[in-house]
């Protein structure tokens, strides 16, 4: 298997642990509270990043040079913070495909176009743009019960 084939493996092995993560972290949420939810999943998240660094680099220097680099770079741990929360409010009220579809459709609709955070920029052509569309409709059709 290429690096392609390889990237294209763990994109759907995440896509099926994000789904799994809206139904887990609903289902928290709805017993201990939303927020609660949250911090549980952060510090379990957290904790089971610096076991990863600490078995695959046997050292922490890449988190002091992560704090010591540029602020905005860390902007990814915050928005982690509204992901988990947005999927732990919205998973249980509107399902887990129109949760991922929204999901979706956000992550597309302006970081790409616009080229933000020092992504390659990509034009806004029709296939997109219907893309876009569709995602957002199948997400809307979702909804009906």
């Amino acid at each position: 298997m290429g690096s392609t084939g390889f990237a294209a493996s763990i994109a759907f092995f995440a896509g099926l642990c994000g789904a799994t993560q809206i139904a887990v972290q609903g289902r928290l949420g709805d017993r201990i509270g939303s927020v609660e939810a949250l911090a549980c999943a952060v510090i379990v998240a957290g904790l089971t990043g610096l076991v990863v660094l600490l078995v695959a680099r046997r050292s922490v220097d890449g988190l002091r040079a992560g704090v010591a680099g540029p602020k905005w770079m860390l902007a990814g741990g915050l928005m982690s913070v509204l992901v988990i929360l947005a999927i732990t409010v919205a998973g249980p009220r509107i399902g887990i495909v129109a949760t991922t579809a929204f999901l979706i459709v956000g992550q597309f609709s302006l970081i790409d176009r616009f080229g933000w955070f020092g992504i390659e920029q990509v034009p806004l052509a029709w296939p997109r743009i219907l893309g876009l569309a569709l995602l957002a409709a199948g997400a809307a059709l979702t909804l009906k019960r």
